[in-house]
């Protein structure tokens, strides 16, 4: 027997893709931590923006927090009921604030100005009464 046949064993086949798709999603985090840590951070950062900094930054924390909940679970203990889950929180309440700064740069832009001109062109305006008789000579009288 092969190895792969002792472990179809040991667990329920039920389980089979799940672990198979969770076998997948380590190899590509693995292969992303190889990528991020091929650079050095302060050429990485150099690299960014201030915003972009905070991204990479709010990611990272997350995703070490992240597989700590995922060990925590190995382990049998709930990390529901341990301070990870409050750092989680935490992080995700900033990567929210600057999910908002993102969505405000990309938001159009309103040019009060021409808004104005706009409104004020589209709106009609009556004419007192004697800025009609004045610019416009009545009808049945002549003019002088």
């Amino acid at each position: 027997m092969s190895e792969d046949d002792n472990n179809m064993e040991e667990y329920p086949t039920e389980i089979h893709d799940y672990l198979a798709a969770f076998e997948k999603s380590l190899g590509s985090v693995d292969e992303m931590l190889k990528t991020m840590m091929s650079v050095s951070r302060s050429e990485l950062l150099q690299k960014l923006d201030p915003l972009e900094q905070a991204k990479l930054d709010l990611v990272s924390a997350y995703t070490l927090n992240s597989m700590f909940w995922v060990y925590l679970a190995t382990q049998g203990i709930n990390p529901k009921e341990h301070p990870v889950k409050q750092e989680l929180e935490r992080i995700r309440t900033y990567m929210n604030k600057v999910k908002e700064i993102t969505d405000k740069k990309k938001a159009s832009k309103l040019n009060k100005g021409a808004a104005s001109r706009f409104v004020k062109n589209a709106l009609w305006e009556p004419k007192a009464e004697n800025e009609r008789n004045s610019k416009a000579p009545a009808k049945g009288k002549k003019r002088q």
